[in-house]
């Protein structure tokens, strides 16, 4: 099976012999009934829907947070509230109104005794001013660069990046999306207003992430968490299951495409990806086409306009081998989509750092919530439905027609995929 998979990977756009299903008309993006009975558990579809490899963490409570205007408040009440320590994680920390607001929040909380540490990516956050990050630490946050700018240490040491966005306080509740502390998120009237989805964690999943943060800030500055204490704490004080959602926290990059893949080759109703950036491999356009031949709703929420344009056209080298399969492809109109979000069935979703492309997939350190919940995928699914009303669909009739010169262009910059 596996050499099948690797000989079609290779040939390309091979027919699997299955039957062949035509494009669906342009129209709304079509809603429903529920693949599985309310009755089954969320055990079952775990083991289902994501691979057995990954471990999957009980009795968490979830909330779906859209965009900075619901992310921000939520994370800086979070950031106030604590009592004994917070830890953030982010690739952008931008010192303009919204880093401000979080610089704020931090220091205030380190001058009250909490123990605050803050990884930020020094390539994400290179705008941001050096005064900035000495006034925090002046305040008593601990707050580092992760991997700055150094050319003697070569290329890949500049590429290898921090692109995680996590944020745990107490141990008790946690974010993770692909938010950055920047004005990129906020509101349009003082912001750009980009796109997103951020899932607020509480139970036994915080620790998961916790222990991410801890892996990377250990990796670069040594630092020692006295990790065998905090075990033991936590056998003696088990943390609390606030409710009923189980999390797979995946840090590893090719656990996450894995994770991709395999729910996607096990949909049965709907495929909703909504991909900032989509510059997919071979066996993600596979899979993608051999779920819509077969029936399945695949449908592709991306970028209009992004904020990497050779990313848009790149992307669109893709369209016609997926729109001629019966994929549905939706572009974002009001600015900037920023989303790395799926949901599968109503039922499996992932929200998080990572991108569908070469930098997240080769290089990047990337985190990602995965779920198999009816509840929370179906607010998710319902997030991306919404989300597609104020999209224009590209249908390949209409793509077919594009220019010559964009047409050139695309299969120019498809030949650097692989490097970009």
């Amino acid at each position: 099976m596996r050499d099948q998979e690797a000989l079609t990977e290779q040939s390309g756009d091979v027919d699997t012999g299955a039957p062949r299903r035509a494009p669906t008309p342009p129209g709304p993006v079509p809603e429903h009934g529920p693949v599985w009975s309310p009755n089954v558990s969320g055990l079952l579809l775990s083991r289902y829907y994501l691979p057995r490899r990954h471990g999957v963490v009980q009795g968490n409570a979830c909330q779906l947070l859209r965009d900075g205007v619901e992310a921000y408040p939520a994370m800086l009440e979070a950031i106030r509230g604590a009592r004994r320590y917070v830890r953030m994680e982010t690739y952008m920390f931008v010192s303009d109104a919204v880093g401000e607001l979080f610089g704020e929040a931090l220091a205030e909380a380190a001058e009250r005794g909490v123990h605050v540490k803050v990884l930020y990516d020094a390539v994400g956050s290179w705008t941001s001013r050096r005064s900035f990050f000495a006034g925090l630490r002046a305040r008593g946050v601990d707050i580092r660069a992760f991997k700055p700018f150094s050319l003697s240490r070569g290329l890949r040491h500049l590429l290898r990046r921090d692109h995680r966005k996590i944020l745990v306080v107490d141990g008790e509740v946690a974010f993770t999306g692909g938010v950055n502390i920047s004005a990129h998120w906020a509101p349009a009237e003082i912001g750009a207003a980009w796109r997103d989805d951020v899932l607020r964690i509480e139970g036994p999943a915080v620790h998961e992430l916790e222990r991410c943060f801890s892996a990377t800030w250990r990796m670069m500055f040594q630092g020692r968490f006295h990790r065998l204490t905090r075990r033991l704490e936590r056998l003696r004080n088990p943390p609390p299951r606030p409710g009923t959602v189980g999390l797979a926290v995946l840090s590893s990059r090719r656990s996450i495409h894995r994770a991709y893949l395999h729910a996607i080759r096990r949909a049965r109703r709907s495929v909703l990806v909504a991909a900032a950036y989509f510059i997919p491999d071979r066996r993600m356009v596979m899979a993608l086409r051999e779920a819509a031949r077969r029936g399945v709703e695949v449908h592709l929420l991306l970028n209009a306009r992004s904020d990497h344009p050779i990313l848009e056209f790149m992307a669109r080298a893709f369209y016609e081998r997926l729109l001629s399969a019966g994929v549905r492809i939706f572009e974002w109109q009001r600015g900037v989509l920023h989303a790395k979000t799926a949901v599968v069935d109503g039922v499996w979703g992932t929200i998080g750092s990572f991108n569908l492309e070469r930098l997240s997939l080769a290089f990047n350190h990337e985190v990602n919530a995965v779920f198999a919940d009816p509840r929370l995928g179906q607010q998710l699914e319902d997030s991306f439905r919404g989300d597609c009303g104020d999209c224009r669909e590209v249908t390949l009739a209409e793509f077919r027609r594009r220019p010559l010169w964009q047409k050139l262009l695309e299969r120019a910059l498809s030949l650097l995929r692989k490097i970009i």
